[in-house]
């Protein structure tokens, strides 16, 4: 029996994230500023980069632990059911969109693999779609996952519950236009 590369994009997501940590703690040099928004934009080039790269740097171990569990688990099921391309996609967009929101909205830093978490959450919780039915598991994650972040929002911590919304929300979309787009081609 062999191991199996199974899932390209979420296994490359997951290392990519654990090597930019491992350098971060093991060298003593500060990379992370290269892998989180901090909160504007000069149109540089690193900052553009840092639109999408936030979703990769992580505070430290337990952060990162804590998101992958989830990448981990979701995701594979994720990248077969709308393959490598489309989750990689996905997971850009989601990457943009928090960032950009975060900048436009907040004057703090952001970073972690949080909003892409909370993306695959609410994918997951429609995957089984069906033309005009909405499941009630997505009402359910949607109420206990967002609704939870809707209401940590209002405390004071360092987690940004609004990328957690945000990422959700990301989801929700692909998930149902995937399936729009799913029943038009087939």
């Amino acid at each position: 029996m062999r191991i199996q590369y199974n899932s390209p994009v979420v296994l490359t997501y997951t290392f990519l994230s654990t090597f930019v940590l491992f350098l971060q703690t093991s060298t003593g040099i500060n990379i992370m500023p290269y892998f989180a928004v901090n909160g504007e934009i000069s149109f540089h080039p690193v900052d553009f980069f840092r639109l999408f790269s936030h979703v990769i740097g992580h505070g430290d171990w337990n952060h990162l632990m804590g998101n992958f569990t989830f990448v981990l688990l979701l995701g594979p099921m994720l990248e077969e059911k709308y393959g490598s391309g489309n989750l990689f996609l996905m997971i850009l967009v989601t990457a943009f969109v928090t960032g950009v929101l975060n900048i436009f909205f907040f004057n703090t830093g952001l970073l972690g693999a949080s909003g892409v978490v909370f993306m695959m959450i609410l994918l997951s919780s429609i995957v089984n779609l069906q033309k005009g039915r909405i499941p009630l598991t997505f009402i359910l994650v949607l109420v206990l996952f967002l609704g939870k972040e809707v209401a940590n929002a209002f405390t004071n911590n360092n987690i940004s519950e609004f990328a957690h919304i945000v990422g959700g929300i990301c989801g929700a979309i692909f998930g149902f236009q995937s399936n729009r787009f799913r029943r038009v081609t087939h």
